[in-house]
Parts: structure tokens; sequence; C-alpha cells
């Protein structure tokens, strides 16, 4: 061994995840939860259909409200 040589690789070789990792793992993961729950939300509102329901055919009075448009 050289005189004055200590164990280089342990001080030069850097964290395993720093603070950069750490925040690009944090952020990919959020980038992913965010996808995930907006494609749910759009795979909901294709799939779901809502069933008929009786509603007033005529024009509304004394505060009710009819449909603007029936599916039915």
């Amino acid at each position: 061994m050289m005189a004055g040589h200590k164990n280089v690789t342990a001080a030069v070789r850097p964290a395993l995840l720093g603070w950069k990792g750490a925040s690009l793992v944090i952020a990919l993961a959020a980038g992913l939860l965010l996808a995930a729950a907006n494609a749910h939300l759009v795979y909901v509102a294709l799939v779901s259909q809502p069933d008929c329901v009786p509603h007033l055919q005529d024009a509304g009075q004394n505060g009710t409200y009819r449909a603007a448009r029936s599916s039915c």
C-alpha cells in the first residue's frame, strides 16, 4: 500500500439516493398517482350510465324542476 492513500472510493462515491434523487422519485410518484386518478375518473365516466327515473315531462311549475333533455 502506498503511504497517504486512504479508502478514496468511500469518500467519492455519492449517497445511494441524494436529495435530488429523492425529489425525482417523489415527483414521479406524484405524477403517476395523478395520471392513475384521472384515468380512473375517465373510466368511470365512460362506463357508468344512470338508470332512467321518472321525471316531469312538462314545464316546471311551483319550483319543480324537469330534465332538460330526456335520455329515456
